[in-house]
């Protein structure tokens, strides 16, 4: 199961980090972010001991969202390092999803 994190947890979780982070920003209400939801939960199968995948429910959590200027739903953000290094708006493919996240894990070893 895909992690739920907050306001509270984020900079601990994702900013301290030393594995790459994708962080989805999705609302429940949300019909595409489910969407997203189910290949996220595939690729967090994938990934768990290459990278972390995390969710952040920008109803409940609006500091972090504010901080990272969260407009539109579903927003992915990829993290190495507590740095964003790349992001990506809207549904994308699981080879899209997978083709981020492997660039930060090469970039690692």
């Amino acid at each position: 199961m895909i992690q739920e994190i907050n306001d509270d947890n984020f900079e601990k979780v994702v900013l301290e980090s030393d594995k790459p982070i994708l962080v989805d920003f999705w609302a429940p209400w949300c019909a595409p972010c489910r969407t997203l939801s189910a290949i996220l939960k595939d690729l967090y199968i994938e990934y768990k001991e290459k990278a972390i995948v995390f969710q952040l429910n920008v109803d409940k959590n609006p500091k972090t969202s504010s901080k990272y200027g969260i407009r539109s739903i579903p927003t992915m953000f990829f993290f190495k390092n507590g740095e964003k290094k790349d992001m990506h708006i809207g549904v994308a493919s699981k080879e899209e999803i997978r083709k981020k996240l492997d660039s930060l894990i090469i970039r690692i070893q």
